[in-house]
């Protein structure tokens, strides 16, 4: 197996988990936020896409999906072009919402595209291009899509936690 079979396997799970966590909700139960600092599907979903959106596209020297293909308008949430989720506050977790959790898979989808396309060029070598000078030591493109591929995982696993949570409720009501 080379580096670019492992990383279409890693960032395909994350794909199939996404659609997981989100297929057959209803906008409420998209919606729904076990506390009211806790984060709803829409907003793990959301934003797990806008984070591998935004540094696989900066990683890779493309345009974000987010912006090149209309996701933004599509979603209509009023937020800064860039706006990826992250330091967001209860409130502005709350705002995002969508009308259907196709719209959520839709982007996730085209996004996935892209970052398949950009790592099926990708050999051994690739990974040590540093691409990311802020930190100490600087960010190589191996560590920033295994880091990519590690916050993918963690908020894909808490949109299903909140997922169950919401059709623990619906049962019992």
């Amino acid at each position: 197996m080379d580096v670019q079979d492992v990383l279409i396997d890693s960032y395909g799970r994350i794909k199939e988990e996404v659609h997981a966590a989100v297929d057959g909700l209803s906008p409420a139960d998209l919606h729904a936020r076990p506390a009211s600092d806790a984060n709803s599907v829409a907003w793990l979903v959301w934003h797990l896409t806008r984070i591998q959106d935004d540094h696989v596209a900066d990683a890779a020297g493309l345009d974000q999906v987010w912006l090149s293909q209309g996701w933004e308008k599509r979603f209509g949430l009023g937020l800064p072009a860039r706006d990826t989720g992250y330091g967001h506050s209860p409130a502005q977790v709350a705002e995002v919402r969508v009308d259907s959790g196709e719209l959520l898979t839709g982007y996730h989808d085209a996004v996935h595209e892209q970052t398949l396309a950009f790592v099926r060029g990708l050999g051994a070598g690739d990974l040590d291009r540093v691409v990311d000078k802020r930190w100490t030591p600087a960010v190589t493109l191996g560590v920033r899509l295994v880091s990519v591929l590690a916050d993918d995982l963690q908020h894909v696993g808490q949109a299903a936690y909140v997922r169950g949570l919401v059709q623990r409720e619906d049962a019992e009501a």
